[in-house]
């Protein structure tokens, strides 16, 4: 039997309230290195919460978040992204009407050597549109110009883009929201091809997504949230869809599920 693959990022009994209302009630978490888990959950049962204190998004009352067996302390997104964690949310936070090239960089523009870069505050534009062009290629995007503005793509190219900017700059963990929502069955598959080559290139993936389809067509294992709590983590080779939402929906207790369809 091959040992399994040392976890990458955990989360430890994680818990955070909003006055009366317990968003996560002891919440595990377990991400594996080169591997896309997938975490589901019905409305209210904390995914949101879990993926938020894992970006830095909000600070749990308890409990702790591990990288690498270390444990760590975000007071922001900015602390994740230093650790080398990155998140593309729902709302894609890309700017329509700044090039492709500019909105990989937003936030971490590149300057220009010397003093130029140092007291004039010069962007290394030529510098930046050229690791756009080598990110894109070595991601396989198939967008024409990196100098066209975003506001021209599609729904799925420029998902593509927030996707591609989260691979191009993460050293740990990507993390992504619900990435294919919004989008037709060809730019959706667009996007899960993105996030298999992603992983491809080493990066585990957490993959949070309502549409069942595309978490059977890309997770290697599946993290079901149900309470504000881990209810199961699946293997989606060995259970049904229909298992897995009776599981997420509370139909099927954790005892019951047979022991062959769990991940370990």
């Amino acid at each position: 039997m091959s040992a399994q693959p040392k976890p990458v990022m955990q989360a430890k009994g994680l818990v955070k309230r909003y006055g009366h209302v317990v968003a996560l009630d002891g919440a595990d978490f377990e991400l594996r290195a080169g591997e896309i888990l997938a975490v589901i959950g019905d409305n209210g049962a904390g995914k949101s919460s879990l993926i938020k204190a894992l970006s830095g998004a909000t600070i749990p009352d308890e409990g702790e978040i591990l990288l690498d067996g270390k444990t760590i302390h975000f007071r922001s997104p900015i602390d994740a992204r230093r650790a080398g964690i990155e998140t593309v949310y729902q709302d894609l936070a890309v700017a329509a009407a700044m090039s492709i090239s500019e909105n990989l960089f937003l936030g971490r523009e590149l300057r220009r050597p010397g003093f130029l870069g140092n007291v004039l505050r010069m962007l290394d534009k030529k510098k930046m549109l050229q690791e756009s062009i080598a990110r894109m290629q070595e991601l396989k995007v198939g967008i024409r110009s990196m100098t066209q503005p975003v506001e021209t793509l599609s729904g799925g190219q420029r998902q593509c883009v927030a996707v591609g900017r989260a691979a191009a700059f993460a050293q740990h963990v990507v993390i992504m929201d619900e990435p294919t929502a919004a989008l037709g069955v060809k730019e959706g598959n667009m996007v899960l091809e993105l996030i298999r080559r992603v992983r491809d290139r080493g990066l585990p993936v957490v993959l949070i997504s309502h549409n069942m389809p595309h978490v059977f067509e890309v997770a290697d294992r599946i993290h079901v949230a149900r309470l504000g709590k881990r209810a199961a983590v699946l293997n989606p080779k060995k259970i049904s869809m229909s298992d897995t939402v009776a599981v997420m929906t509370g139909a099927m207790p954790a005892n019951k599920i047979p022991a062959e369809c769990l991940a370990h």
